[in-house]
């Protein structure tokens, strides 16, 4: 794995891990809140060496720069485009999980003509997620820094099959690099956001990875993303909460090489 960072044409700069083959299919990975770039470091390496695999620190996460404002979800996907520039990457397959499948989507909407393909995990037809009022009102009085238990104990609620210690203390290491003044607008730049009558216009092959104990996104999300786009396809996890990507890594990591697969040979 390679450690990076991409000065955008705003001067945004972007921490990123690459690896595979830098002539393969760019694949980039955009990770959800309070994530990092680490949110898919078991599935990364399962995954073929022919591919160009790219998984970014959004603006405001982990080591990449963390300014004062560009927190719509529209501004995060015109990160994600000019990351591309920056990288010389034409076309790619975007993976997104959680938070970063309407970043993800987003860029597929403003820039259809960038995008391949588009597996989204953990995604639901709304921003909606299961809670999220309470969640609103609790991070409107976290104190500063964020206390430990609270990031550990929102992580944990999005796991239904348990995940290493190991890993689990990485993430929570990782959430906290989030400044806490962003934590709440994050979730309230998230929670304006509404796609759902552009969902339609995406024209990229679209796959829907969910697990059926997904405590924040329901079934019937993803029946309402299927009727919204018809196209699209949904692959359930059985036993699977909220992140496959941690919890299913080898079934996760099959299945976006199939469907990368599927989407090179159009």
């Amino acid at each position: 794995m390679r450690f990076d960072k991409a000065r955008l044409s705003t001067g945004l700069r972007i921490h990123y891990a690459e690896s595979g083959d830098a002539r393969g299919t760019p694949v980039v990975f955009v990770h959800g809140w309070p994530d990092s770039w680490f949110s898919f470091s078991r599935v990364l390496p399962l995954l073929p060496a022919t591919l160009r695999l790219i998984a970014l620190d959004q603006r405001g996460f982990g080591e990449s720069d963390h300014p004062d404002s560009g927190y719509t979800i529209p501004g995060f996907a015109a990160d994600l485009v000019a990351l591309l520039d920056a990288l010389d990457i034409d076309r790619a397959v975007l993976v997104g999980h959680s938070y970063g499948t309407f970043v993800a989507r987003g860029a597929a909407i403003a820039a259809p003509e960038r995008v391949v393909a588009l597996a989204l995990i953990g995604t639901g037809a709304s921003t909606r997620i299961t809670g999220a009022d309470d969640l609103q009102a609790a991070l409107r009085e976290l104190p500063d820094p964020i206390p430990e238990p609270f990031a550990r104990e929102f992580q944990s609620g999005t796991v239904y099959r348990p995940v290493p210690a190991e890993f689990f203390d990485r993430i929570i290491e990782e959430s906290l690099k989030i400044p806490p003044r962003l934590w709440p607008v994050m979730i309230d730049c998230l929670l304006a956001y509404d796609d759902t009558g552009e969902l339609g216009r995406i024209r990229a092959p679209t796959q829907l990875l969910w697990g059926d104990h997904d405590a924040l996104f329901s079934r019937a999300q993803q029946d309402a993303f299927l009727a919204a786009l018809p196209a699209a396809r949904l692959k359930v996890y059985q036993e699977t909460g909220h992140c496959p990507n941690w919890e299913r890594p080898e079934w996760v990591a099959a299945d976006i090489a199939d469907f990368v697969a599927g989407a090179a040979r159009g």
